[in-house]
């Protein structure tokens, strides 16, 4: 078992199917949870392929998304605030909780608020979301191409991006925010009576509605001093390139942490994956449909926790996986069914990576929404769920952000402020976006 142990850590993992089997065979062991690790760190994150299928769909291969300059340039810069907002994310939720969130939803979200930003709100919203040094114009059209690219690549899978801006009735908006979103982000801009009893409703109404009712609820009261939400709202299904076979899930050990064991619902198959590995952790790529979108599994070595892993997420890293993944290698992919939902607000995450004066009621500047307001930032929520099982993935995100007016005295605004834990991306292969990002502590389902 040492030499079995050692082989997995050192080498590159040539021959893995046999120990492993080995290692499932014994599962009921006590002593095999010392080499449960590298069992992990050998299946959970290759790509997907045990399943039988006909030649043509193996044949197929993902569609190809030709960037412009400005694309590649807003990916590039954005990769690293997607990863500094999941790393903040996670530091907000307690430990033991799951994690799930789209980067792609807030930055579209903030990207529509930003059209109306001015002065120091603006160039503080610009260096958090780390845009890159291009015009407005140009940032708009390489976020206008990018969600055309993503939504069509592939037709296996269906990925829905959908933005609104909601506005109270007689409140005034200067006409080039509303033309700029609606050109370049499609945003349905309504103006609705906020005061009325169903208008929380008739915009949880359109949430539910967009997330094919995922998500059935981001709002839960609007203030007197409210003005605008805006709203992004993303609805991802995608089937398995290869799916895990029902009759091969059974229940099997999950370890939150060494000392703790649970029993859940674990999935397997044997295929040919991507592989990557690195000091701290080792990833496997399971695509989705005919391959433009994967779900990236990330485990940690052992004696390596989650949130250390998740700590060294950035750019650079992104790039490291993205470039180091190989393969395929045939591997055995054990991996829990999992299904649950996080939300959290965002007014504090977003304050700690530099965007703090968005959020103030005497500094912020939003002239581009109205001149004649003073307006700024009550609150930004975000809110996901997903379902991992044998046939693939359903996930979905909201994200809010709440624009309010400052007024003085009584009337003043109410604040709107794999047998172990592992993370999970979803990205597009050419574009290399990350649509979706997630940790699980303890699979639920």
């Amino acid at each position: 078992m040492q030499h079995f142990r050692h082989g997995f850590r050192i080498h590159g993992y040539t021959h893995p199917c046999e120990p492993i089997i080995l290692n499932r065979i014994t599962m009921k062991n006590p002593f095999v949870y010392s080499a449960l690790p590298w069992v992990f760190s050998l299946f959970l994150f290759c790509g997907m392929g045990s399943c039988q299928k006909d030649d043509s769909d193996l044949q197929q291969e993902p569609g190809e998304i030709r960037l412009t300059t400005e694309q590649r340039l807003l990916l590039d810069e954005g990769s690293g605030f997607a990863f500094e907002l999941f790393r903040e994310m996670s530091a907000e939720a307690g430990k033991r909780e799951n994690v799930f969130m789209s980067p792609l939803s807030v930055s579209l979200a903030l990207a529509m608020t930003y059209n109306g930003a001015g002065g120091t709100t603006r160039d503080a919203m610009k260096q958090t979301m780390q845009l890159p040094g291009l015009t407005d114009i140009k940032i708009n059209e390489a976020y206008h191409r990018l969600i055309k690219d993503l939504v069509s690549v592939d037709k296996k899978v269906t990925l829905n991006i959908a933005n609104s801006i909601w506005y109270r009735q007689g409140f005034q908006v200067q006409p080039p925010f509303i033309e700029t979103n609606k050109k370049y982000y499609d945003a349905e801009v309504r103006e609705l009576d906020f005061g009325r009893p169903d208008a929380v409703t008739i915009i949880n109404g359109w949430v539910a509605q967009k997330t094919n009712n995922l998500i059935d609820k981001i709002i839960e009261r609007i203030s007197n001093q409210t003005v605008m939400i805006l709203l992004n709202a993303i609805y991802f299904k995608g089937e398995w390139k290869y799916e895990f076979s029902k009759s091969e899930t059974s229940p099997q050990p999950f370890f939150p942490d060494p000392a703790e064991q649970l029993t859940v619902p674990m999935m397997h198959q044997l295929g040919s994956f991507h592989y990557y590995h690195n000091e701290l952790f080792a990833v496997a790529e399971l695509p989705y449909g005919r391959g433009n979108y994967s779900m990236l599994v990330f485990l940690p070595h052992p004696g390596i926790s989650v949130h250390e892993v998740i700590n060294t997420f950035g750019k650079d890293t992104w790039e490291e996986v993205s470039e180091g993944l190989s393969g395929p290698q045939r591997l055995i992919i054990q991996l829990p069914k999992f299904r649950f939902s996080f939300e959290l607000k965002l007014n504090d995450v977003l304050t700690t990576l530099g965007m703090g004066v968005a959020f103030s009621p005497s500094e912020a500047d939003f002239s581009g929404i109205n001149p004649n307001e003073q307006l700024f930032i009550s609150e930004v929520r975000h809110k996901a769920f997903v379902d991992v099982n044998e046939e693939g993935t359903e996930a979905a995100a909201v994200t809010s952000v709440v624009i309010d007016r400052t007024s003085a005295g009584p009337g003043a605004p109410i604040a709107f402020y794999v047998n172990r834990p592992f993370v999970f991306m979803i990205r597009e292969k050419f574009t290399n976006a990350l649509i979706f990002a997630g940790r699980v502590m303890e699979p639920e389902l």
